[in-house]
């Protein structure tokens, strides 16, 4: 039990350096559970702890946050097995939706039959990280109120994720 604690407290830190949302505003959507079991659910627990043990390893090398970003660039997007997996993670906080990996990929590691585009549940289109980033509400869902249109957007953006060199040392 321990263990899954402690790898979906990577995970969010993943997610938080991938989409550039902090802890706070992660957990806020109420989705993270949902969204790292999708992960495992798809391309498999043993894929996830390689992506996460990159992950750390990028953050214990790097000395700044420069070298931390070229990292994860380098060792995680530009890697051709995790980083069709990690873009995946981008899209799915963005916009609460799987998308179905790429066929390259799926036949190079395998294929899951999880592994099709769709809404993880039915809060994940409203509580896609999209809809903070353009300061909008989703169609359909979390009405702003009537006349609210008629206001201009106030894009207020604090929830930014920010590189802690020290984050696996303790």
């Amino acid at each position: 039990m321990e263990q899954q604690v402690n790898q979906i407290k990577q995970f969010i830190e993943l997610s938080g350096a991938l989409t550039d949302f902090n802890e706070f505003a992660l957990n806020g959507t109420g989705q993270v559970s949902a969204y790292y079991q999708t992960l495992v659910d798809i391309v498999r627990q043993d894929l996830v702890n390689q992506l996460l043990s990159r992950f750390s390893s990028v953050i214990e090398t790097s000395l700044n946050e420069k070298m931390f970003i070229d990292g994860v660039r380098q060792q995680i997007l530009g890697d051709l097995k995790l980083g069709p997996v990690a873009r995946n993670i981008i899209k799915l906080w963005y916009t609460g939706t799987w998308y179905q990996l790429p066929n390259l990929w799926r036949e190079a590691y395998g294929k899951s039959e999880n592994d099709i585009t769709f809404f993880v549940s039915s809060a994940s289109y409203m509580e896609g990280l999209l809809w903070q980033v353009i300061d909008a509400n989703p169609s359909g869902a979390k009405g702003p109120g009537y006349g609210s249109w008629s206001q201009p957007p106030n894009i207020n953006f604090d929830n930014t994720w920010q590189f802690n060199a020290n984050y696996n040392r303790s």
